[in-house]
């Protein structure tokens, strides 16, 4: 939490003051998303996670995503230029961090978030970080060499996120896919379709799941999946806001009842804490 404590000062007449006891100020903390534009699932799952912390709220800009796939046009969506625009105008609004909540570089590579990170950066002077590059450092803190995959995307894209991470030296032990390619049609993928596909790439025993998507309405069955398979589920959406939290300077403890993302393996069933 970020915070100052602030003490009485006799400012009235003697005796009296302008606290009747000490208070404790929350300073803002503004989390600036940059969004796909045809995304309707993030921002409010981002909005609800982010009112787990004190004094902070959620703030988004916009960028042209209408499709997910390999060919030249949907992949030039993706271009930075487009990205650092929005970025400028979160930017605006004196945010304390930019968060980029896509998963584009499981295709593209991760460089390109790397990348993206520096010039949002050195642009705006604000920190940022992205959905992959913190699921990535989960990944590693937790020390997860075997990973299961959910997502919406068509079998050519889910190939190259696979790939992507194996050359990290993760093995995918399950996944599964859904064969879809307009972005804004996975918004609507039943929460239940969800959670049968999670209960399919858990009995593999992966060390995590990933929900590898924004535009899922995931996030909200991650305490029910880690309680009934003792497997972290690791949310895009989720690992956003984790990181543009930690790159604000902030902890993301106080994010409680959305899964041990936020909290560690400690928050995990007893029986899952390895």
């Amino acid at each position: 939490m970020r915070g100052i404590t602030i003490r009485p000062s006799p400012i009235l007449e003697p005796g009296r003051t302008a606290f009747p006891e000490t208070c404790h100020v929350t300073l803002p903390l503004r989390l600036g998303v940059l969004t796909p534009s045809s995304n309707t699932a993030l921002e409010p799952l981002t909005s609800a996670l982010a009112a787990a912390l004190p004094g902070a709220s959620a703030h988004f800009a916009r960028f042209k995503v209408t499709e997910i796939a390999l060919d030249a046009a949907a992949l030039g969506q993706f271009d930075d230029s487009k990205i650092l625009a929005a970025a400028e105008l979160l930017a605006d609004a004196k945010v304390d961090v930019i968060g980029w909540s896509g998963t584009s570089s499981g295709w593209l590579g991760f460089d390109r978030d790397r990348q993206l990170v520096e010039r949002i950066r050195e642009r705006t002077g604000i920190p940022a970080t992205t959905a992959v590059l913190a699921l990535n450092e989960l990944l590693a803190i937790r020390k997860v060499r075997r990973l299961a995959f959910v997502t919406p995307y068509t079998q050519d894209v889910q190939e190259r996120i696979v790939a992507n991470y194996r050359a990290l030296g993760i093995e995918v032990v399950a996944e599964r896919h859904l064969g879809i390619r307009v972005n804004h049609d996975f918004a609507g993928v039943a929460p239940q379709v969800l959670r049968g596909l999670m209960d399919e790439v858990a009995r593999e025993r992966p060390q995590a799941i990933t929900t590898f998507c924004t535009n899922l309405r995931a996030a909200p069955l991650a305490a029910e999946i880690e309680r009934a398979h003792g497997i972290p589920l690791l949310d895009t959406v989720s690992t956003t806001v984790w990181g543009m939290v930690r790159a604000a300077g902030a902890s993301p403890a106080a994010i409680t009842g959305w899964g041990s993302c936020s909290n560690g393996p400690e928050a995990l069933p007893r029986h899952a804490r390895r």
